[in-house]
């Protein structure tokens, strides 16, 4: 079991995989990555392999503390996502070697299939309707959108009230049987989300994700204290202590990735430090397939699973999607509006290897977008 090579893969559309091969011949894979940072995650990798090549790749915990802890700088996007990737790949490599899901080694499921949400986009009230319609005919009975585009951090009336008729196009369209998340991208400044938000609570959305900066989460509390919707965030924190900060203080909904929280170890720690606050679990992951395989073990075993984010129709990359790289896309069957219980080993997946390194030799330049206001100065994403 010890660790011969790590590889990472800059693949289309904005993903980078990560394999991990032992001298017994099983291999792992993860997936690390900030988005529009997948070099500077790959380079953090590299440099943690120096650590790991040699190494039993059964010690999971161990090598977490020391990839997480022994640097004397240490935390955010660039490091954790680095860690998750790997993390991911070592509980791949376990699941194998033991002939069992991942899922097992967390205690067993707890649920036979997991809730999936898919995205819904419109320019209109109208074409959101058309979009909502169309998402309830695939199977699925909850989804989520963004009524944010470019935000003023005082906006208008106007674009407050097309915001609130958007949703309420989107219930209309969909009938109360119909879980509708919203998504806000940390555009709204408190006093926005103070005012928006209570206007949106008679269409009942299941939660309101992101509705201020990560940094000024220490204000969740007074957000919480104006509105009834259960407030949702979580994409942007990278570990349990991160996490330390806001619950309790108003989050109802948390949603730590997978890629990004230091991977399954720590994402299941989060989950039962969120089930003791009565708080849900929402994984976040707009990405790969390998990110969404880790995000279903964990929401497998955790009592405590909302719903779960897929990146088909994010509308956040062009070309390949979820499935071009898998062996068996048919693992990921949503037609239900659910993703049945895995029951391969290790992460439940295939990676087409010949596909991944054929890809990765026109490795992507993915960038988010650059906003600005009308008078050119910089506007949140």
């Amino acid at each position: 079991m010890k660790i011969t090579k790590i590889e990472t893969f800059q693949v289309p559309p904005r993903w980078l995989f990560l394999r991990v091969e032992t001298e017994s011949g099983l291999v792992g894979w993860g997936e690390p990555i900030v988005e529009g940072r997948a070099e500077t995650v790959a380079a953090a990798v590299g440099e943690m392999s120096d650590y790991l090549i040699g190494e039993d790749a059964s010690k999971i915990e161990d090598h977490w503390q020391v990839l997480t802890k022994g640097g004397f700088y240490r935390g955010g996007p660039v490091f954790s996502s680095a860690v998750a990737g790997i993390d991911q790949a070592l509980w791949d490599i376990k699941g194998k070697a033991l002939d069992v899901p991942i899922y097992e080694l967390l205690g067993g499921p707890v649920r036979d299939k997991v809730r999936m949400y898919t995205w819904i986009h419109g320019e209109s009230p109208a074409e959101l309707a058309d979009s909502t319609r169309e998402a309830m005919a695939e199977g699925f009975t909850a989804v989520k959108f963004c009524p944010a585009g470019k935000l003023a951090p005082l906006d208008t009336a106007a674009t407050i009230r097309n915001m609130v008729s958007s949703l309420a196009a989107v219930r209309d369209a969909g009938g109360d049987e119909l879980d509708i998340a919203l998504d806000f991208h940390g555009r709204f400044t408190p006093a926005m989300s103070r005012r928006i938000l209570p206007l949106m609570e008679e269409y009942l959305p299941i939660f309101a994700e992101e509705v201020l900066l990560p940094e000024l989460s220490g204000d969740l509390g007074l957000i919480a204290q104006a509105t009834s919707i259960p407030l949702a965030l979580g994409e942007r924190l990278y570990s349990r202590w991160d996490f330390k900060t806001v619950l309790g203080n108003g989050v109802s909904v948390v949603q730590p990735d997978l890629s990004h929280a230091g991977g399954i170890s720590e994402v299941r720690r989060i989950a039962a430090m969120a089930e003791a606050y009565g708080v849900q679990l929402a994984p976040h992951c707009p990405l790969g397939p390998i990110a969404l395989a880790a995000s279903l073990q964990v929401d497998i075993a955790s009592p405590n699973f909302l719903l779960q984010e897929q990146s088909r129709g994010s509308g956040y990359q062009e070309g390949p999607d979820l499935f071009d790289y898998m062996e068996q896309p048919e693992v990921f069957n949503m037609g239900t509006g659910y993703i049945a219980r895995p029951v391969a080993p290790g992460l439940g997946i295939g990676i087409d290897e010949e596909k991944v390194r054929h890809a990765a030799l026109t490795p992507h330049r993915w960038r988010n977008s650059i906003w600005r206001q009308n008078d050119n100065s910089f506007l949140e994403w």
